[in-house]
């Protein structure tokens, strides 16, 4: 049936007027004042002077052990809560799969661990071959590494690739599952699994190792997305490398471009560039290697071609210039080490509707469910200092910081995904611009930026005081 034109524009002007109506009383003001002055970052502050007070460092020669599981699920894993079959299970990443699962797997998908003990104090880094490490797997692996393992958050540096083609199903709610795919029963149980079986392998092989640490320029990878040329990039590729006593070796690496080279229409399961790093370095050392998306935040990859091709190509030439470096990396038994962090409390939400409107933090929960806390944590291995941050953290801001602690004769790196997920944090300069990162996915206002890096540097003064 036909509908008549005018009864057309008096029902959307009849439905405008009704949006507008109802959108008074939804809307406030975007809050620009500094983070200093809001009473989150007051609170934050005391808690961190009470946390900061009774924290040291130790020294004294390190044991490092690895440990690993296949997160990629299938009906032959056998273990309690797998979620079954592949072909069930969404992949997590891009919203233009609309929640269609997986078609099949391509290459593997694993969690990773690195256990370390210095003097009797024990830190385990964990990363996670998949788009984020999520709040609700994180909170529930911590329960469950404290209950089996006695570990508790400040001894857990959690980490992600970022691959966009990895394991989805594990969110609630229209924004999770935009980004995951529908809720899965059965996926969170084996994340939490796959999770704590890396954890305990990696504490059961703890033995007597070296460890060094070293940055090497690949400026021919990366690119700035958000305002190309006009910005700068973090161009560095950061990596940990521990030799046990058995000989065998274990690299972390992390790197500023988004795991996004395979695209949406890709519909196996695979750790784009990131897997293909780690399987090149593996098979070069015959060793370890796990992968840390660095200061991803408006940087994208620039892998000369395209599809797997570019994974490739991208996740091989990495590897060669690490492993280039690798050999000229000094390496010691005797480590200064400390593992901290720290519970932040964010700013009201900001859903922006203009540059001065949002919907006020009561509406835009509905539609945004990001939790109100973040966690931002910190560890120092001899001069090296890696701080971990729950968002896409921006390489622009990464550059800056790094500059300033090599000033200081400390090489530090920022990786994101490190257990909950508040959005972009980018330069408070790019926060009137109408993009993505800059207004859709800006969650908390824009003191975000200076907020996270005053506490950031707060940590670190007190990783590199002792």
């Amino acid at each position: 049936m036909r509908v008549p034109r005018g009864f057309k524009k008096r029902a959307v002007l009849a439905i405008s007027a009704a949006f507008l109506a109802v959108g008074l009383g939804l809307l406030d003001g975007v809050d620009y004042s500094p983070y200093f002055q809001q009473a989150c970052f007051q609170r934050t502050q005391e808690r961190w002077l009470q946390t900061s007070a009774d924290f040291s460092v130790v020294d004294g020669p390190l044991e490092a052990g690895f440990g690993r599981a296949q997160l990629t699920p299938s009906q032959e894993s056998g273990a309690s809560g797998s979620p079954g079959r592949f072909a069930s299970v969404p992949l997590a990443g891009y919203g233009a799969r609309k929640g269609r699962p997986a078609e099949s797997v391509h290459d593997d998908v694993w969690v990773k661990a690195v256990a370390l003990r210095v003097s009797g104090r024990v830190g385990v880094i964990v990363g996670v071959e998949a788009l984020i490490v999520p709040e609700e797997i994180a909170h529930a692996s911590l329960a469950r590494l404290s209950r089996e393992h006695s570990l508790s958050r400040e001894q857990i540096y959690f980490g992600a690739t970022h691959t966009h083609s990895s394991l989805g199903g594990w969110g609630q709610g229209w924004v999770a599952e935009q980004f995951a795919g529908p809720f899965t029963l059965g996926v969170r149980e084996w994340f939490v699994d796959r999770i704590e079986a890396a954890v305990r392998e990696a504490l059961k092989d703890l033995q007597p190792a070296q460890f060094g640490h070293g940055s090497v320029a690949a400026p021919q990878f990366v690119r700035n997305r958000l305002v190309g040329n006009l910005g700068t990039v973090d161009p560095d590729f950061q990596f940990l490398a521990f030799r046990q006593q058995s000989g065998r070796m274990g690299l972390v690496g992390s790197y500023a471009a988004h795991a996004t080279v395979l695209p949406s229409r890709f519909m196996k399961f695979s750790g784009d560039y990131p897997g293909v790093w780690c399987r090149e370095v593996e098979s070069a050392t015959r060793g370890f290697a796990m992968f840390l998306a660095g200061s991803v935040g408006s940087h994208a990859p620039v892998p000369g071609a395209s599809d797997w091709e570019g994974a490739e190509r991208m996740g091989k030439g990495l590897a060669r210039v690490v492993l280039d470096r690798i050999p000229s990396t000094r390496l010691t038994n005797q480590v200064r080490f400390g593992m901290t962090g720290l519970k932040v409390e964010l700013p009201e939400l900001h859903a922006r509707i203009t540059d001065g409107l949002r919907l006020r933090p009561w509406a835009a929960r509905l539609l945004v469910p990001a939790s109100p806390d973040a966690f931002l944590q910190g560890i120092r291995l001899n001069d090296a200092m890696w701080m971990g941050t729950p968002c896409d953290y921006s390489g622009e801001l990464a550059v800056a910081w790094r500059e300033r602690w090599r000033s200081r004769g400390v090489e530090s790196a920022i990786t994101s995904f490190n257990g909950s997920y508040v959005g972009y944090v980018i330069p408070s300069r790019y926060y009137h611009l109408d993009g993505y990162e800059s207004r859709t996915m800006s969650f908390f206002g824009p003191a975000v930026p200076d907020y996270f890096e005053a506490c950031l540097r707060g940590i670190a003064d007190t990783l590199t005081r002792h």
